[in-house]
């Protein structure tokens, strides 16, 4: 019985910790694409209208994420019940949004103001001990905006 109480309250202190973890990330996350906002993305391949540009440089951003094992733990109790299992989805979305704002960061680094024909790839990096592991790759043309002689 002690056993199962310990077991438990690792359980619930891992679940705990990395619930703070990754809130503390999500506001990372909302500060840096506050900070970024000024660099427009667009999935669109074509150049918006009415604006020239001088130059185009390929820029991409890369994220990799895992989850933790106690997580992983939970997880794996939905997958026996089915639905929606929440830890996969927000380790994507923090992976995708990780991914957009080091793509901007890039964008930002060659005076660009806009990154048309905006693309992403997953990749699972592999299972190791129940952990799951995701590398998103997003990628774009940046643009800078030409002069004006005015």
């Amino acid at each position: 019985m002690f056993n199962l109480i310990i077991f438990f309250s690792l359980l619930a202190l891992g679940l705990v910790v990395g619930r703070i973890g990754e809130a503390m990330h999500y506001r990372r996350l909302e500060d840096g694409e506050d900070k970024l906002a000024h660099i427009l993305i667009f999935s669109d391949r074509n150049l918006p209208a009415g604006v020239t540009w001088e130059k185009a440089q390929f820029v991409s951003g890369s994220a990799v994420m895992s989850n933790d094992y106690f997580s992983a733990l939970v997880a794996g109790l939905r997958k026996l019940f089915g639905g929606r299992i929440g830890l996969y989805v927000n380790l994507i979305e923090r992976a995708r949004r990780e991914a957009v704002l080091r793509m901007k960061q890039a964008a930002e680094w060659q005076g660009a103001g806009v990154v048309i024909n905006v693309k992403f790839t997953t990749t699972s990096i592999g299972r190791q001990g129940g952990v799951t592991a995701v590398e998103v790759l997003a990628f774009g043309t940046a643009l800078r905006e030409a002069k004006s002689d005015r």
